[in-house]
């Protein structure tokens, strides 16, 4: 997915592209700082500061549509790597009804990824790890 290579961070480059039924795009992000703060080379290379500083791709997806007037209830979410629990939160609040994801996450997201598929079980948001299945 060509949208997580706008991501400027080095180690995880994290992208989402949110479709609707008839697969157009409605909105994409990456993971990476907010509008108006600095990628400074510093903060990228600081693990702590990064994290601290940067918007998940999915909550950074979900933000540009609100910010644009986009619904995105009834969407497909395609991720790169799986949700965090608070991204599937936001997820499931902005309306998504399946989410699709791949890859994986580093060893102390663990716990983060389960919640988030607990949350997205719960929510009845249809989720499938691995490449989409035509419909």
């Amino acid at each position: 997915m060509h949208i997580a290579d706008w991501s400027k961070h080095r180690t995880t480059k994290v992208g989402c592209v949110v479709v609707d039924d008839d697969r157009r795009i409605r909105v994409t992000g990456y993971n990476g700082f907010p509008r108006g703060v600095t990628d400074l080379p510093e903060r990228l290379a600081d693990r702590p500061t990064k994290l601290l500083l940067s918007v998940h791709a999915e909550a950074n997806a979900v933000a540009t549509a609100a910010r644009s007037g986009v619904s995105l209830a009834g969407c497909t979410a395609y991720i790169t790597h799986p949700p965090c629990a608070a991204c599937a939160a936001v997820l499931v609040q902005a309306g998504i009804q399946r989410v699709v994801f791949q890859g994986q996450l580093r060893a102390d997201w663990v716990d983060s990824e389960a919640a988030g598929r607990l949350i997205m079980d719960e929510a009845g948001v249809a989720w499938q790890r691995g490449a989409a299945t035509e419909t």
